[in-house]
């Protein structure tokens, strides 16, 4: 064997073992993130296809490799690996934005107790959950998204609602003060307004609600399922 074949025999089995190493670091990044949003009953496919519409300012999305030959048994077997390892690239891309869109937060990060759950309550149906901390303990946005009302709502006392993506809204309320204005845009984390006791309420703590599509769902399901990833 010539050296010239040696050197393309290491470079097929340097180029193998990069191309292995990167399928594998995909694969362990990109599974659970599936997984989190499935758990979260959203489709991922929607998911993908509308953050990917609106790709403007961040970027757009990765370009595959073009291969010119038209003789299909030329085409090198490594432009293949290589389009899908891009493709995966783009796909966790598309999750990491997808991510700071979707309400897999918690709003306290003070320590806190859960005082009622998402279901029938007392002959109702109490549509989120009830986090219960010291007076005016900073409350957050769970994922960025637009403010779409932020006052005082009844039962609600001083409420904040949060448009987001995917047709998600998430619902703060019985604050002691609000820290946003209808219209403003938030970012995931950012401090939106001070636990309180307003409104319909027996004591201090935060009415929190996770809507989809304009029907209440169980904000555990979201805490929860980031929880398996974060």
């Amino acid at each position: 064997m010539g050296n010239l074949e040696l050197e393309m025999q290491f470079f097929e089995e340097k180029s193998d073992q990069i191309f292995r190493q990167l399928e594998d670091a995909l694969t362990i990044s990109v599974k659970p993130l599936d997984k989190m949003f499935r758990t979260a009953g959203l489709s991922t496919k929607r998911l993908l296809d509308q953050v990917k519409r609106g790709y403007a300012g961040q970027g757009g999305a990765l370009s595959p490799i073009l291969f010119q030959s038209t003789v299909l048994e030329n085409r090198d077997p490594r432009v293949d690996r290589a389009n899908n390892i891009i493709s995966q690239l783009d796909k966790l891309n598309v999750y990491r934005i997808a991510i700071e869109k979707t309400p897999f937060d918690i709003p306290v990060k003070e320590t806190y107790r859960f005082t009622s759950g998402f279901g029938p309550r007392w002959g109702e149906m109490h549509r989120g959950i009830d986090l219960a901390a010291r007076s005016r303990a900073p409350i957050y946005a769970t994922a960025d998204g637009v403010v779409t009302r932020a006052g005082w709502n009844g039962g609600y006392g001083r409420v904040v609602y949060i448009k987001h993506p995917f047709g998600i809204e998430t619902r703060y309320a019985h604050l002691a003060r609000i820290r946003v204005k209808k219209g403003q845009s938030v970012s995931r984390g950012q401090k939106i307004g001070d636990m309180g006791n307003s409104g319909r309420s027996t004591g201090t703590h935060l009415h929190y609600e996770v809507r989809v599509g304009g029907k209440a769902v169980n904000p555990m399901i979201f805490i929860k399922a980031g929880r398996n990833v974060f």
